[in-house]
């Protein structure tokens, strides 16, 4: 890839105002580098990185996209959804996500006491160093348990104390799959279902997700993703012509550490499948 004279296109990025670690300014410089022609930020549950964002690309000429990865719940299962194209003056859109990152943060307090009370470890001050981020998630308590020497890295820390049945386990809780899809298409974004070959779902439930993401005004599917195995492409490609779906690209980046996750996805895809770019307005000259 590093060799291609062909720009980027990545749709799902993270900042340090979720639980990316890189700044927006640095993940633009690094997309940048990765010659990105076009960009979203999409934090969790935040608009807080956009206009620094938004600044840093115009400085470096890409194609700035604001986003926002919202998080939901269908039969219990936790998805996520990526809108494009946000709205950030949006009333509505914006009175949820604060309703959003005040169940993070209350989430977080739960997480703490339970580690404190079942694992007699410091938790209410790992959930009080955590939730100073703006948009808080497990994994940033995940790195302080590493910090602190609770585990060696944070899939250790998400499997021996916040994963289910694990000491400091608590249930999410965020609004339904409906909720976040009204809020999307009421502020006017386009909404991507994030990752859909990562849910535990069976073939047939993940066919009723897509069915109900498509009811509710869903745009694309994301279908190039790193680390996507090709049965996995193949499945998405299919739900994609199935639902008359458009096919998003992104990195999820969240870490430079990561070495098999670098920013920015081609534009190629497989055949009969229609790019999210075609769903975004030109880019202004």
């Amino acid at each position: 890839m590093d060799a291609s004279p062909e720009t980027l296109v990545d749709f799902h990025t993270h900042s340090h105002f979720s639980d990316g670690v890189l700044s927006p300014a640095a993940l633009v410089e690094r997309a940048r580098t990765r010659r990105v022609g076009t960009l979203a930020l999409t934090d969790h549950d935040t608009t807080a990185g956009l206009a620094e964002a938004r600044a840093a690309c115009a400085a470096a000429q890409i194609h700035f996209v604001p986003g926002v990865e919202l998080s939901a719940q269908w039969r219990g299962q936790t998805i996520h959804i990526v809108g494009l194209q946000v709205d950030e003056s949006h009333a509505g859109f914006l009175s949820h996500l604060d309703a959003v990152l005040q169940r993070r943060q209350e989430r977080l307090r739960e997480i703490g006491e339970r580690l404190e009370k079942r694992a007699r470890l410091p938790g209410r001050e790992l959930a009080a160093r955590a939730a100073i981020a703006t948009a808080p998630t497990r994994l940033h308590l995940a790195r302080l348990l590493v910090e602190g020497g609770h585990a060696r890295d944070t899939q250790e820390a998400f499997d021996r104390w916040l994963n289910r049945d694990k000491a400091g386990h608590v249930p999410a809780e965020w609004p339904a799959l409906t909720a976040a899809m009204t809020v999307l298409r009421d502020s006017g974004a386009i909404a991507v279902l994030a990752h859909p070959h990562r849910y535990r779902l069976s073939s047939g439930q993940l066919r009723e997700l897509t069915a109900a993401f498509a009811q509710e005004g869903g745009a694309a599917l994301e279908a190039s993703m790193a680390g996507m195995s090709p049965n996995d492409a193949d499945r998405i490609a299919s739900l994609c012509r199935r639902f008359k779906l458009h096919a998003s690209m992104g990195s999820d980046f969240h870490d430079p550490a990561v070495p098999w996750n670098p920013l920015g996805r081609w534009l190629k895809l497989a055949s009969g499948l229609e790019p999210v770019t075609n769903c975004l307005p030109e880019p202004r000259r």
